[in-house]
């Protein structure tokens, strides 16, 4: 550049900015040019081609049922038709047993019957009152006071039972007065006053006996 160039461009600065721009634009140009190049060259030395093989999709599975349709059972199975074989039955076979033995019983033999007991020895003496009549062992003063303001009468007539120390152990009405009073005492009476000789067996004994007794009269006083 000459130096009338060089006064030039100091005289007027905008050219000159401008073309320092362009000198440093053309050199950064050059730089990056040569520097793609060398890369871009490296790059392709080192690529290799690699074979991909394509694969086919993954089947598609069918979409899963609804959470609300119903389960449906599956079918039933039916089962072969069974098929009877008819089987002869089996022989019988017959088992002839022999009869056992007789069995011998021995005839029972009863016991003969025991002796009948011997009788009770007889009677021979009678119990008789050692007092005589017992219609006197009754006074006006025995008369029941419920009886008497009743104004009851009547005949009592008794069936005793003599032991064998001559006491009166038993006292049966056999004929009523009618009045409940009247009865009570004729047999209280006759156990507490009355006493008798006791009858006597065959052997001389003295025993049980049973006498009856004559009517008694109950009667009120004029």
């Amino acid at each position: 550049m000459s130096y009338a160039q060089r006064k030039q461009l100091s005289g007027n600065p905008a050219l000159s900015v401008f073309l320092t721009v362009a000198v440093v634009g053309s050199l950064l140009y050059a730089i990056v040019t040569g520097l793609a190049y060398d890369v871009v060259k490296k790059a392709a030395e080192n690529l290799k081609v690699i074979d991909v093989e394509q694969q086919p999709p993954p089947p598609q599975q069918p979409p899963p049922p609804p959470k609300d349709m119903p389960k449906v059972p599956p079918p039933p199975v039916t089962p072969p038709p069974l098929v009877q074989v008819n089987t002869p039955p089996p022989p019988t076979i017959q088992t002839v047993t022999a009869p056992p033995p007789p069995v011998y019983i021995p005839p029972v033999v009863a016991a003969p019957p025991p002796p009948p007991a011997p009788p009770p020895p007889h009677k021979t003496v009678s119990a008789q009152s050692a007092k005589g009549d017992l219609r006197t062992l009754f006074t006006t003063d025995d008369y029941p006071a419920s009886a008497a303001s009743a104004g009851a009468e009547g005949t009592a007539q008794a069936e005793l039972t003599i032991g064998a120390d001559g006491r009166v152990v038993g006292c049966n009405l056999i004929r009523s007065t009618g009045n409940s009073a009247l009865d009570s005492a004729t047999c209280s009476i006759l156990r507490r006053r009355a006493k008798f000789t006791p009858a006597r067996d065959s052997n001389g004994n003295p025993t049980t006996d049973t006498i009856t007794t004559p009517p008694i009269r109950w009667q009120l006083e004029g």
